[in-house]
């Protein structure tokens, strides 16, 4: 038993000794800048218009089970703060 734990322990070990770290950048690329400029912030943009539009017809039945927050933080807000407070290129 003591000769399995200890076999799995330095398994563990090694399989941790020789993961790379991930390689991350805080810089942004020119490309993913330019793509979130030009393509997703237009769609973005549609989808705050296109949530507003369902949100006022789904409003009564929103009021009726109390979920106007919920609904509305679904349908408008959350697209509107990708859209307009988002840093380009930022993703997280």
């Amino acid at each position: 038993m003591r000769t399995k734990a200890i076999t799995i322990l330095c398994t563990a070990l090694l399989g941790l000794a020789s993961a790379a770290p991930a390689l991350g950048s805080d810089e942004r690329n020119a490309e993913v800048v330019a793509a979130d400029a030009l393509i997703l912030r237009p769609v973005l943009f549609g989808a705050t218009v296109l949530g507003s539009a369902i949100f006022v017809v789904t409003l009564p039945i929103a009021a009726i089970s109390k979920s106007v927050k919920s609904t509305a933080q679904a349908l408008v807000v959350a697209p509107a703060e990708a859209t307009f407070t988002r840093p380009l290129g930022d993703f997280d």
